[in-house]
């Protein structure tokens, strides 16, 4: 992880005057957190169903230094029944999950916005909002009812939560071959027999790759899957770099990094399903600042295989 966590968190705000405010009026200003005492009092029940309420995440809390605090406005619209979602009532780490993409994760690096990663797969990622567990999920997922990517998939797993859906590139993606096989690999029929680095199941590459592989009448049992799925893009064309594999599913991106041939398949989405408050904290806006300079369009080329006319666009607003 790049960054550091928060370290200073403000319990008692100081009122405006507070260079000339005795303590007395200190300890009565209102506080932003309250106390599991406090809490307590409030529900008229003993701390340790607040303990429970915190373990079982029913109850918006924060643990600082071991100590459970609770904010105040939180606890207010908690208990006025404000709508519940799927979402945690603790607030999640600052990670990013989902899918991983080789320009998402270099300007998660180089922005230094404190921001971190965790990139399994598309649903994965979703699985990891949903528990509370991510901020954002960077995902591209064909669903071939609509031929969209993406939003049923979110409407679905976090339908009733406060997330957006919101365009990152659209992506070249298609067969990352193997040198010397460019003129036999031409498409997906070409596969037949051939050794193929697949991806983990919750990959939005593999969930591609299965229905690509069955519109051309093939099935896994016409391939020889190599072992071990690849996790990463990059992994991917490593697997077909160092000849484990003749061919895979990958970016035009990645096959240009290893000097791969290429055969484009398919222009696809890639969005990045994010929390609305964290869209709004420093670290995320510190994050999309540096995805808006020259440094960061010049990278897209760089890489190659990027379009990023779409970026920024919303794509699906949940409740």
């Amino acid at each position: 992880m790049r960054g550091s966590p928060d370290t200073h968190h403000t319990i008692f705000p100081l009122p405006p005057d507070s260079a000339t405010t005795g303590p007395m009026d200190r300890d009565t200003a209102a506080p932003e957190f309250l106390t599991t005492r406090e809490v307590a009092a409030l529900l008229r029940v003993k701390e340790r169903k607040v303990y429970d309420l915190a373990a079982a995440g029913e109850i918006p809390c924060r643990r600082v230094t071991g100590k459970l605090l609770f904010p105040k406005t939180e606890i207010e619209d908690w208990l006025s029944g404000a709508r519940p979602t799927r979402l945690g009532a603790t607030r999640p780490p600052d990670v990013v999950s989902g899918s991983h993409d080789p320009l998402l994760d270099w300007a998660l690096r180089e922005s230094g916005s404190g921001l971190a990663s965790f990139f399994d797969g598309s649903l994965d990622g979703l699985d990891r909002i949903a528990g509370n567990e991510a901020i954002a999920c960077g995902m591209h997922v064909y669903e071939p009812g609509t031929g969209d990517w993406n939003r049923a998939h979110v409407s679905a797993r976090l339908g009733d939560a406060p997330v957006v859906l919101i365009e990152w590139a659209k992506r070249s993606r298609g067969l990352i071959v193997a040198p010397g096989l460019e003129a036999e690999i031409i498409g997906i029929a070409g596969l037949k027999g051939r050794r193929i680095a697949l991806r983990q199941p919750k990959a939005g590459g593999q969930i591609l790759f299965d229905h690509l592989l069955a519109e051309a009448g093939l099935t896994r049992a016409d391939i020889k899957a190599v072992a071990n799925p690849a996790r990463t893009e990059a992994d991917v064309a490593a697997a077909v770099a160092s000849g484990r594999a003749d061919a895979a599913l990958g970016l035009e991106a990645m096959a240009r990094q290893f000097r791969l041939g290429f055969v484009a398949l398919v222009t696809e989405r890639y969005d990045i399903a994010i929390e609305r408050r964290a869209y709004f904290a420093p670290r995320w806006q510190a994050f999309t600042a540096f995805c808006r300079t020259p440094a960061f369009a010049a990278k897209a080329t760089e890489l190659g295989g990027y379009d990023l006319s779409g970026y920024g666009q919303v794509q699906w607003n949940g409740p």
